[in-house]
């Protein structure tokens, strides 16, 4: 009788290998974002079917700490020709930082050494900073994720989605976090499937040339498009219902996402956030992802999830305790 794991392989297994089977062929769109690091000379294997194998389980767990933006500190470095010998100062810097928060996550569940393959993780624009934010989208992300209900308490409905256990969205699943940092990759022809372990979703990257789905079908993820462009998997993702923000981004986001093998059991993971109605411009940051002999654990994350319970009943409790005191 198969285990609740291997019923789950071989479930994935079957989804991967009908969807191939009704596929259709015809163009994506050629964009590609700008990428922040130098060209390799690193050729990966093969699959039998011809397409660079970047299968396996993967972690970006030694990513942790990095910023997103580049400090103001760091202003006369360059992230393209960064010192080796400046990285390895805030490597250690930053692991000590790690080991003083003392978080019992990291501490249980995590390397205690972080090794980060760059200084920041924006690469474009090339000052390192996240462009400016569309003042229209500043108001509209107030108003609709205010958590003021004038005193009264919040319902469960306001909180994220992550704390809720529903998703952690795009690009939101692949950032390295307190605990939960493995991926898995699994390849047949004509179609890629990503499982990330932090809330245990999985996403079917179609490479057969379909368009995308029409614009009123929106999900947490979106609907992914692939291709290879080299070594390289491109992963052109649209179609997304904006009610897992990243960095203010709405329905209107459109991801393209690079994943290049630039050495043995090593992925650069770089991705390019385009949302009009959000940022002025395209922006663009990048990191690695480590092959690992760890695949993705069970994230049982609704059966264990006492923290609403907690955070719900604490709120009520502090209403109560502020009334009291007028």
């Amino acid at each position: 009788m198969l285990s609740r794991r291997q019923a789950q392989i071989v479930a994935l297994g079957v989804l991967i290998l009908a969807a191939a089977a009704g596929s259709q062929t015809v163009t994506v769109n050629q964009a590609s974002p700008m990428n922040g690091t130098s060209r390799n000379s690193y050729s990966p294997p093969r699959t039998p079917w011809g397409d660079p194998d970047l299968q396996g389980a993967f972690s970006n767990s030694d990513e942790r700490n990095i910023p997103m933006a580049r400090p103001d500190g760091l202003k006369g470095f360059p992230i393209q020709h960064f010192p080796k010998a400046e990285l390895a100062r805030l490597n250690r810097q930053r692991n000590l930082q790690l080991r003083s928060g003392g978080n019992e996550w990291e501490e249980v569940y995590e390397p205690t050494q972080i090794n980060n393959s760059r200084p920041w993780l924006v690469s474009d624009p090339p000052d390192g900073k996240i462009p400016a934010t569309v003042e229209a989208r500043m108001r509209d992300f107030r108003k609709e994720f205010s958590t003021n209900r004038n005193g009264t308490a919040l319902p469960l409905e306001s909180y994220d989605l992550q704390t809720r256990c529903v998703t952690r969205g795009l690009p939101g699943s692949m950032m390295p976090d307190i605990y939960g940092n493995a991926y898995e990759i699994v390849q047949a022809p004509g179609i890629v499937a990503i499982t990330y372990e932090a809330i245990h979703e999985a996403r079917i990257i179609y490479l057969d040339g379909r368009p995308h789905v029409r614009g009123g079908i929106r999900t947490y993820l979106g609907d992914a498009r692939g291709r290879f462009e080299g070594d390289s998997l491109v992963v052109e993702t649209t179609n997304f219902n904006g009610r897992m923000p990243f960095y203010l981004s709405s329905d209107h986001l459109i991801l393209v996402e690079r994943f290049t093998p630039i050495a043995p059991g090593v992925l650069e993971w770089s991705v390019t956030l385009d949302d009009r109605t959000t940022w002025v411009r395209p922006w663009t940051f990048a990191m690695n992802l480590t092959r690992t002999s760890e695949r993705p654990l069970e994230f049982a994350c609704h059966e264990g999830n006492y923290s609403m319970r907690h955070i719900l009943g604490a709120q009520a409790e502090l209403l109560t305790a502020a009334k009291s005191e007028k």
